[in-house]
């Protein structure tokens, strides 16, 4: 039949594979990350003929997690292409970590022939029910004609709402139909005139919650703004700005919130983190949820009087937090008219105000103290020797400044405390979900999505190991990527067991905790022509940093850690 009306039309033939990719340029999509195979390997030429960079993996784990962040970092879908089968189920942890940090993102997987389901096909699997639990939307193209509607769907509901991921399934069977050039363009441009306009559209926000808003503020007495990656997702750093420093009030950001505003800022609370959350009397959240980061809103880390004006994208959210107040809108636009509406009618709590004064001294007391503790040389390394020297490092490249990638759970929690952002979106890290393995994915995706900055990844040495592989990824593209692992050899830092604990048949086995101590890292890129270094030493660091921050090439910085400096679980040792 497709012969035929290439042969009335005079056009030339298009495959599904072709008018996939046709759609996703189409759709704006310029990047995509995955590992190709049967069916779609040639979806992913197709797709680089068409002028979409393809960054590909050795993991669909690590490429979902590129995905998902890519989604973040840009504010377009992240796009994750693999195989069908077990493809599919491994890429569902990027998707996964999406829904969980809202970021937007579409898996797009190949699938078995639709004559063959339930028979056995190679890698059968029922993808749309597997996806099911991550995916706010799903679409099977079951024939060559839904394609271009099926992915501007995915596309559009990926950021619709609060974002999320989706998912596209694409039977073997469809990739191999074929229709006309014209009939390819025809289906196309139906579908761009079918897309749901409102689908995109950013809610309506009701004046007379900002209003609200704006007088409880006004009244607070104790008032402190809280922001998340839901803010920085919707770029409302300049909004913030002006309403921070308009009334005077502190803030306090989230760990992937941090740099919206400079932690330098004089208002930014993060170093008396306690005592703003325990005597606030009014918080104004944007973009962050209280879940167990924020302590869930509830005492005894929060005042039981406290009044929360909650900004969301969604109301669900809004709901299930039940706050004195909730505003359902996207963070840059509610931010703005809060603003515009205090400056119709401005207060300012002032420098001198007791509130204002208060979190001032005990930031000022508690970097001191932290800073007494950086200044201690230590060897073997701490966590704290190498993390200052890694800070000085970063803060000495200026503007655009590094990503930063931290995952692990000492190397993260003493990262979060030491560690300086200065600008939004240039920390990426575990995330909500808590998620251990994003590191070499996350670099990868920071490094795509801003050519122009350093990515610099801060790994424990187990966070490292789920994605080490994803090096060779790095020197095959040439990215400007530093990994700095903190290798202490294990799980929070080898064998930790009380003698009474080292029984049973299995005893001389390593601990559950152990890795080989150490592991050679800086060796694994070398063997892919990136470059290596061992770090035992300040001079050393200071060496390697210098030169690896200079070259912006693929590297490794394997950094020496005693095995007994840090706790187990990091900060989380009563949830284990």
């Amino acid at each position: 039949m497709a012969d035929a009306d290439q042969e009335r039309s005079g056009s030339p033939e298009v495959d599904g594979n072709t008018l996939v990719a046709m759609s996703l340029a189409r759709a704006g999509v310029d990047r995509m990350f995955g590992v190709v195979g049967i069916p779609v390997t040639s979806l992913a030429n197709r797709a680089v003929a068409l002028g979409v960079r393809f960054i590909a993996f050795h993991n669909e784990q690590s490429a979902g997690y590129a995905a998902s962040a890519y989604g973040y970092l840009t504010g377009r879908p992240g796009v994750l292409l693999t195989v069908s089968g077990p493809g599919c189920v491994h890429g569902l942890a990027g998707l996964s970590n999406a829904a969980a940090n809202a970021w937007p993102m579409v898996l797009i997987s190949g699938s078995s022939d639709q004559s063959f389901i339930g028979r056995g096909d190679f890698q059968e699997l029922d993808q749309i029910a597997a996806v099911k639990p991550f995916s706010k939307f799903s679409a099977k193209a079951t024939d060559i004609s839904r394609i271009p509607a099926s992915v501007f769907s995915v596309i559009d509901w990926a950021v619709a709402g609060r974002p999320g991921g989706t998912y596209l399934d694409l039977p073997s069977d469809v990739l191999h139909q074929t229709v006309s050039e014209s009939e390819a363009e025809r289906l196309i441009i139906q579908a761009e005139n079918g897309r749901n306009k409102e689908l995109i559209e950013k809610p309506r926000i009701n004046y007379s919650e900002i209003q609200k808003a704006v007088e409880l503020l006004r009244k607070a007495q104790r008032p402190l703004i809280v922001f998340g990656k839901g803010a920085a997702y919707a770029r409302a750093e300049n909004g913030l700005r002006k309403l921070v420093e308009s009334t005077g009030i502190p803030f306090l950001p989230t760990p992937m919130g941090k740099g919206l505003l400079s932690d330098t800022h004089e208002l930014a609370a993060t170093a008396a983190r306690s005592l703003a959350i325990g005597k606030c009397d009014v918080a104004l959240v944007v973009g962050a949820r209280l879940n167990w980061l924020m302590h869930f809103g509830e005492p005894p880390k929060w005042s039981k009087d406290v009044k929360f004006i909650l900004v969301d994208v969604c109301k669900e959210e809004i709901d299930l937090r039940k706050p004195s107040l909730g505003i359902v809108g996207d963070a840059k636009d509610v931010v703005e008219k809060l603003h515009k509406e205090i400056k119709d009618d401005p207060f300012c709590l002032g420098k001198t105000h007791p509130w204002v004064e208060a979190i001032k001294n005990k930031v000022k007391e508690n970097v001191a103290k932290m800073e007494v503790q950086l200044a201690k040389e230590v060897v073997p390394f701490n966590f704290l020797t190498p993390m200052k020297i890694i800070r000085d490092a970063i803060l000495g490249v200026g503007s655009p400044a590094p990503i930063l990638v931290s995952e692990g759970a000492n190397t993260m929690d003493v990262g979060r405390s030491v560690l300086v952002q200065t600008e939004p979106r240039t920390r990426l890290d575990a995330g909500t979900w808590g998620t251990m393995g994003v590191g070499l994915g996350y670099c990868i995706a920071a490094a795509v999505a801003s050519p122009d900055r350093l990515v610099v990844a801060v790994e424990g040495d187990s966070g490292f190991g789920f994605s080490a592989m994803e090096v060779e990824t790095l020197a095959r593209y040439q990215l400007p990527v530093v990994v700095i692992v903190f290798n202490n050899g294990g799980v929070y830092g080898g064998d930790r067991r009380n003698p009474d604990e080292i029984t049973g048949p299995y005893k001389k086995d390593p601990a559950p905790t152990s890795f080989v101590p150490g592991a050679a890292y800086h060796v694994l890129i070398e063997a892919f022509g990136g470059k290596g270094y061992l770090a035992g030493t300040p001079d050393e660091l200071k060496s390697a940093l210098a030169e690896s921050f200079s070259a912006r090439k693929p590297t490794v910085i394997n950094v020496t850690i005693d095995p007994y400096a840090g706790a187990e679980s990091g900060r989380l040792q009563h949830k284990n």
